[in-house]
Formats: structure tokens, C-alpha cells, sequence
């Protein structure tokens, strides 16, 4: 039986290296795997799965309006899967969460998803939320803190390193705006100037 999984973790963790390196993995046995990716990432282009150690691979592009079963089917119909990876899984919205499930229980194929778990408030995204309830198989991938405790929060912060209380739930950055910390050094820093 084809499981749904969720890796999650806070930011730099090796999300998409695992990711990439699984992928690898298949296809070095000869399986096909179809890898995808949040079309507002754009970080190092459109359609792109890049890691901080180097490694990238080509990937198809999610938005909201993705019906993610459908387009697998018809990937499936052309050529056997054996893998679907989702990376920036976060993004996701609860219905294609759902037709994720769908690809698994109806398709027979495994779902990989990789994301973060919670915003630069501590609140979940939508996708994450979705993945936490549905998937067969929780994983968390760890990293640490500045302290060496397990960071477990996203700290944004702005071009001198301030921390960012107010805003939008999704802005793209990397090391440049978010800081992985432990619950402890993320209060601190949030309620300190």
C-alpha cells in the first residue's frame, strides 16, 4: 500500500536535500519519479528544487488552483511512477493535500512532501496543518538552534537581523530572513529589540 508521507521541519534543515537525494534514489534503481514545487518559490527560478549543499533538479510547479491527482494521473498514463515528492509542501492547500492522499489510495504511487510546520508566528500553514492530520507518516527532520537545542521555530527577520513580528504569513527568503531557533531563543528574541 502507497503511503502518504510529511517531513517537516523549521528552516534549514536539509528539506531539499533529502528530497533530492530520495528522488536520486529511485532513479537510480531505474524508477521514475515526478518531483514538484511551490511556484512562489522563485528563488533560484521557476521550476527549480535547490539545495544549500548544491544539489538541484527540475521540478513541476504547484499553485492554488493544481489539481495535483490529475496531473499525476496523466504523468502516470504516459509513464510509471514510482515516487511523487513534493517540496515547500507548506504551500499546499488542504485540497490538494486531499488529492495527494487520492494519488497514494488510488494510484498506488507514495508521496514524499517535504515542508516547514509553522510560520515566523508559530502558526501552521494550511498545508502543513492539512499533512499533520492526513499523512500515513510523520517525520520530523531536525536542526538546531543557535544554543544547540533543537530549533523548532522560524524567526523572520529583516536586512540588519531585527526580529519581524507583523505581516503576511508567506514571504520567501532563506538565511537572509529567517533564523531556525528553539522555542526558548524564539520568545527571547521576539520580545526583546
Amino acid at each position: 500500500m502507497a503511503k502518504l508521507y510529511f517531513y517537516y521541519s523549521s528552516m534549514n534543515a536539509g528539506k531539499s536535500t533529502t528530497l533530492l537525494q530520495s528522488s536520486f534514489n529511485y532513479r537510480e534503481r531505474g524508477m521514475e519519479t515526478m518531483l514538484w514545487t511551490a511556484a512562489i518559490d522563485d528563488r533560484y527560478g521557476q521550476g527549480r528544487i535547490v539545495s544549500r549543499i548544491g544539489l538541484e533538479a527540475q521540478a513541476h510547479l504547484f499553485d492554488a488552483a493544481t489539481d495535483l491527482f490529475q496531473s499525476v494521473e496523466a504523468r502516470q498514463a504516459e509513464t510509471p511512477l514510482s515516487c511523487v515528492l513534493i517540496d515547500e509542501a507548506q504551500f499546499l492547500n488542504t485540497d490538494q493535500v486531499w488529492q495527494l492522499a487520492a494519488v497514494c489510495d488510488r494510484l498506488g504511487i507514495p508521496v514524499l512532501c517535504y515542508g516547514i510546520r509553522t510560520d515566523f508566528q508559530g502558526r501552521l500553514f494550511e498545508g502543513s496543518a492539512a499533512l499533520l492530520g492526513l499523512a500515513d507518516t510523520l517525520t520530523e527532520i531536525k536542526t538546531i538552534c543557535e544554543c544547540g537545542r533543537k530549533a523548532i521555530m522560524n524567526l523572520r527577520v529583516d536586512g540588519k537581523g531585527r526580529p519581524i513580528r507583523e505581516g503576511e504569513q508567506t514571504e520567501i527568503g532563506g538565511n537572509d530572513r529567517y533564523v531556525a531557533l528553539c522555542r526558548r531563543h524564539f520568545v527571547e528574541r521576539r520580545s526583546g529589540d
